[in-house]
């Protein structure tokens, strides 16, 4: 049983055909109508200075951080590191402004900025980057966004990609699970979904 959001899947499978990214079966017969309507993955797939890798990375992380609804106003992330100021699609650091409205194209603006130096970061610290499929390397990409790159440099799921491992690597996913709330280090739902759901994108899907 698929441990993908079946919400996400209809957006990546959207995105695959709209972006002319080829895929197989697995991934567009899960296409919808109302996917192919969602305006956030129809602006990252008409994008064309974006990778692949960072087009789905950036519909991942859509759904993972606020189930497709931008955030108009930043709010304090509780249960993120150091409880930051957030907008958008959890977009934190310079930038963001308390009491300001953020627009849909501001969070896109901020959000593809930030992605692009995402995927730098990822491709620098990953050995075989260039081999990967772009649904494993958007996994990588939404990892160092997540949590980034300092975590990945240093992770169990770095040294097994460089030494060859990527489905090992991928595996390493499920055990990010954890973040603080009042002061206490306890497994988030979102958390475990998100080290479940891009396990096995990493490990299975394929544009290839």
């Amino acid at each position: 049983m698929s441990r993908i959001p079946p919400q996400l899947a209809q957006k990546l499978a959207a995105l695959v055909l709209l972006a002319g990214l080829g895929g197989g079966a697995m991934v567009t017969s899960q296409v919808t109508e109302e996917a192919l309507r969602d305006q956030y993955v129809q602006a990252v797939a008409g994008d064309p200075e974006l990778s692949p890798a960072v087009k789905v990375a950036m519909v991942m992380g859509s759904e993972y951080e606020s189930s497709g609804r931008h955030i108009g106003t930043p709010y304090i992330d509780r249960a993120g590191r150091g409880q930051p100021l957030t907008v958008c699609n959890g977009v934190t650091g310079a930038g963001v402004v308390a009491g300001r409205y953020y627009t849909p194209a501001d969070c896109f603006k901020m959000e593809r900025a930030r992605y692009i130096q995402a995927e730098r970061d990822a491709a620098r610290l990953l050995r075989y980057w260039a081999s990967y499929d772009p649904f494993a390397r958007a996994t990588f990409i939404d990892f160092v966004w997540n949590k980034g790159p300092q975590a990945l440099e240093g992770s169990t799921m770095r040294r097994k990609a460089n030494a060859g491992d990527l489905a090992g690597a991928c595996r390493e996913n499920p055990r990010w699970n954890r973040g603080t709330v009042r002061d206490v280090s306890i497994v988030l739902p979102g958390l475990q979904l998100r080290g479940d759901s891009n396990d096995e994108i990493c490990r299975n899907w394929r544009l290839q």
